[in-house]
């Protein structure tokens, strides 16, 4: 092996088995502090194979087939978890991981009993791994709305918090290595020289943000303790919820825990709070009972809505979302709901 590959193949092997024990630490991290890290170290882990497989098959192309099926296997799980790690940071409700996980392995697994990569590399080269990439990308596109207010502050010139930064660096350092892999023409080559570069600056942030307050990941997300909701606002906050429903301000899609907040003038940890702690609910959940509540009152006056546009004057984005969430809060479906009412 001449003297510049092996010093490619050194670095990036070393930030490959970099990758790994740093999910090693988030795991242990996770288990002593918080449950959502083990998100972050599973991801870490799944890219790391992945980039372990790519580095040994690019400077030994006789790698046992067995090596290659399993890091191609290991990208399945990359945009999940992704997905799930950012999503529970951002939302109250806890991140659903058998939805978005046990899906992809049976696929993945039942895939590589029909087709093993052995036996049919031709396949899995032309369609299989060119699907897997595809899912990656799609949950990259799904994880985007989880990193969109951070965008939204770089667009206003605010300043970044130190967890805003390793959200970013998180999202787009495995973006980077999405597109390297898909559009690369190299892609062991790029890929390993990123992947030591990615794991080395995160690395680096952990060092800076270890000891930082901000720095939530290190923390068990214990958001309400020691924060009580002092007496009068509690007795004001039926009041000034009513206000979401006189304005009917749920009707748009797009309203969120911060819009609300400033409609009702309170903070937002606040309103939080009052919704989970005393309603024993989360916003989006609360908002989601409003809009169906607003939908079997139009259920009530007219039969002449169809689901997609009732779902959109109740305030929903899809017919999808409407349908489902219909069914979970009544139990039935708009239209066993309005023939009960045309039964009356």
């Amino acid at each position: 092996m001449a003297g510049s590959n092996l010093l490619l193949f050194f670095f990036s092997a070393l930030g490959a088995f970099n990758g790994i024990l740093l999910s090693l630490y988030f795991a242990v991290n996770a288990k002593k502090k918080n449950f959502t890290n083990y998100f972050l170290s599973l991801l870490l882990l799944v890219l790391s194979i992945r980039i372990i497989k790519s580095i040994f098959f690019y400077f030994n192309p006789n790698l046992s087939n067995i090596f290659i099926h399993i890091g191609l296997s290991a990208c399945v799980l990359i945009g999940p978890f992704l997905y799930l790690y950012l999503k529970s940071y951002s939302e109250v409700e806890k991140a659903n991981w058998k939805q978005n996980v046990i899906p992809n392995l049976v696929i993945i697994t039942i895939l590589g009993s029909l087709y093993p990569y052995v036996e049919h590399r031709e396949i899995w080269s032309k369609w299989i791994v060119c699907v897997i990439y595809a899912q990656w990308f799609v949950y990259i596109v799904l994880s985007f709305k989880y990193i969109r207010s951070i965008i939204q502050k770089i667009k206003g010139k605010e300043t970044l918090k130190r967890i805003d930064v390793w959200f970013l660096s998180i999202y787009f350092g495995v973006a980077f290595i999405w597109l390297a892999y898909t559009f690369a023409a190299y892609t062991s080559y790029i890929v390993g020289a990123l992947s030591f570069t990615f794991v080395l600056y995160l690395i680096i942030l952990l060092l800076i943000f270890k000891n930082s307050p901000e720095s939530t990941f290190f923390n068990e997300k214990e958001k309400y303790k020691n924060k009580e909701i002092d007496k009068e606002t509690l007795g004001l906050m039926n009041q000034k919820l009513s206000v979401i429903l006189e304005k009917e301000l749920f009707l748009n899609p797009d309203f969120s825990l911060d819009e609300a907040a400033k409609e009702l003038k309170v903070t937002k940890h606040v309103l939080s709070q009052y919704v989970n702690e005393i309603l024993g609910k989360s916003f989006s959940n609360l908002i989601k009972e409003y809009r169906i509540e607003k939908a079997k009152l139009l259920l009530e006056s007219t039969n002449n809505y169809t689901i997609e546009s009732l779902g959109y004057d109740s305030g929903f984005s899809s017919k999808s979302t409407f349908f489902t969430t219909f069914k979970k809060i009544t139990g039935i479906t708009p239209a066993e709901y309005q023939k009960n009412i045309l039964k009356k």
